[in-house]
């Protein structure tokens, strides 16, 4: 289910003339029944609807006075979402003439012509006030209060998210809170600069275009309107001509692939910015412990603590939670049982609240390999918004791989990828065009459409990702991530296991042995596959390849890109 609630303006829109039909009533019980959430989003004062709204509870939550007040009608509470103002406001109104007044909770009301007054009131009392206009009506309320902060402060009580709402209205009033929801609805009587910017109009005018709109939802969870819906679409980035590359953030997922340290963690990066910027909920499953400088999300686990999956699940609970887990306290042969547990609670949540609507899988060879067979409840519900990033697409479990949307390749040699993608999916291998390595550095497949992959620039992320700076810097890699330094005849065997004692060693091992490792390619591939830093990886690549440096300087332009990345000291 994508849809979780529907909200809905009172006049105008489920109300005709202050009144709301029987029919229309049943039509909100269908909602009900259907386990979705009602919100009543309304500019009246609270008292007001419930004397001439009876039907009112049911409603999960009712956002009046224009955002000003919450009431949960289940246990009657109120709870007022601004600075009231003050009592002196409405005397002075009063006293300058103005008639027609209403006072709510939060709301002081009017009706036109008497806005000038209004305002010239608010300013010799120096408030911080705004007044908000519907249809003739004047209403004062604090700064930044409105429908849409109203519609917010109600979903983050129900923890939902907006994209999981479909709003509907029809007057200037509604604007904000339409334009925060996933699915903007106008109703035919709307004003014209209401259906100018929804994303569907009703057919029918007030409740019955609202009944039009729950039959929708009930019986397709509003599929028909997808189309409709590209406002949503996440830029991730350009293709050589200038043109933007979109992936539609809802039923779509992603594999991003290619070879150690060719990007696909700068890629990752990126897509989780994007994710945020347009308040998409994202879970992490990060089996190496790569991610735990990440900024904006809760990081759960470490090398010595393995995170219980309630512990997790419980985090995610609140839509404003990114969350990682961290699987370095879990034993490697243990990995693919815990994300097998982890995947089935992730849709129960879900199914109850309609995110988180990414899920990041790093590592996913790891996790589901060829031989993991995807558990049967899982289905097709939490496939979609799936990150799968991988190094062997060919060694995934291929029920997993076949219901990628999308496949994100990065690297030198492409080609070689997408054949691995190939022989998984089952798929007959697309033309993969050469492109400009100064214009483009991915090529993106849309797997359902027949076109070949297009070459596109990834948006770089804003903040560079630096992984585990402190392991790498100081800690212990292990024995089989470590780097040796054996020189040319093998008579050494100098274990580094992070940057602190490669840096020392190299600067105390002879030039020979130096030298055969950096003609071997084997420093910027050390930084590459096991530091994992591509920008690391990158400068070595540059030093190795350069002509006519002596031992001296390239050992010193590598340390000082390792001394200039890391906050750890480098050197003897």
């Amino acid at each position: 289910m994508r849809y979780h609630a529907l909200a809905l303006d009172y006049d105008g829109t489920l109300a005709h003339n202050g009144k709301v039909a029987p029919e229309y009533v049943e039509a909100l019980k269908k909602v009900k029944a259907s386990g979705r959430k009602l919100l009543l989003v309304t500019g009246r004062i609270l008292d007001d609807l419930k004397e001439v709204f009876p039907e009112h509870e049911l409603f999960d939550r009712i956002v009046a006075e224009n955002g000003g007040l919450m009431y949960t009608p289940e246990t009657k509470e109120e709870k007022i979402l601004g600075e009231v103002p003050p009592p002196e406001f409405y005397e002075c109104l009063l006293k300058a003439g103005v008639d027609n007044l209403s006072q709510g909770r939060c709301i002081v009301a009017t009706w036109e012509p008497h806005e000038t007054t209004v305002l010239d009131t608010i300013k010799n009392m120096g408030l911080a006030l705004n007044i908000i206009f519907n249809k003739g009506a004047v209403m004062v309320l604090p700064s930044g209060i409105n429908k849409a902060s109203g519609l917010m402060a109600a979903l983050d009580d129900l923890k939902l998210s907006p994209h999981s709402v479909v709003s509907c209205g029809d007057a200037e009033n509604d604007h904000a809170f339409l334009a925060a929801s996933e699915c903007a609805i106008a109703t035919e009587n709307a004003i014209d600069t209401l259906k100018e910017r929804a994303d569907y109009v009703t057919k029918k005018d007030h409740g019955a275009g609202v009944c039009e709109i729950i039959d929708m939802l009930v019986e397709s969870d509003l599929i028909q309107l997808e189309p409709k819906l590209k406002r949503h679409n996440l830029i991730i980035g350009q293709t050589p001509d200038g043109k933007d590359v979109e992936i539609v953030p809802y039923s779509t997922s992603v594999l991003v692939c290619g070879p150690s340290g060719s990007g696909k963690s700068t890629t990752v990066k990126s897509l989780l910015e994007r994710f945020v910027e347009s308040k998409y909920q994202y879970s992490l499953i990060d089996p190496e412990g790569d991610y735990e400088q990440q900024s904006n999300a809760l990081v759960l686990g470490n090398p010595e603590r393995a995170t219980p999956i309630d512990e997790f699940m419980h985090a995610l609970e609140s839509p404003a939670n990114n969350v990682v887990v961290n699987l370095l306290g879990v034993p490697l042969a243990d990995r693919p049982t815990y994300c097998s547990q982890v995947l089935p609670a992730i849709r129960k949540l879900r199914s109850t609240y309609g995110r988180p609507h990414w899920t990041v899988i790093d590592e996913v060879h790891h996790l589901m390999p060829t031989e993991w067979e995807r558990n049967s409840e899982l289905g097709k519900a939490l496939l979609h918004g799936l990150v799968l990033v991988t190094v062997h697409p060919d060694q995934v479990a291929p029920s997993v791989i076949r219901e990628m949307d999308v496949v994100i390749v990065i690297g030198e040699d492409p080609h070689k990828t997408f054949e691995n993608v190939c022989k998984a999916t089952g798929d007959k291998m697309p033309k993969v065009r050469n492109y400009d390595k100064d214009l483009a550095n991915s090529l993106i497949w849309y797997r359902n459409e027949d076109e070949a992959p297009i070459a596109c620039k990834i948006i770089p992320p804003t903040e560079e990702h630096h992984r585990h700076i402190r392991k790498y810097a100081e800690g212990d890699l292990g024995d089989d991530r470590s780097f040796y330094f054996k020189g040319p005849d093998g008579k050494l065997n100098l274990k580094a296991q992070n940057l602190v004692i490669f840096s020392q060693m190299a600067e105390g091992v002879d030039d020979d042995t130096w030298t055969y490792h950096l003609r071997r390619n084997e420093y910027s591939k050390w930084f590459g596959t096991y530091v994992k830093d591509d920008t690391l990886a990158e400068i070595a690549r540059e030093v190795e390849d350069a002509k006519g440096l002596d031992p001296k300087e390239s050992r010193k332009r590598i340390q000082k890109a390792i001394e200039e990345r890391y906050s750890a000291p480098v050197k003897t």
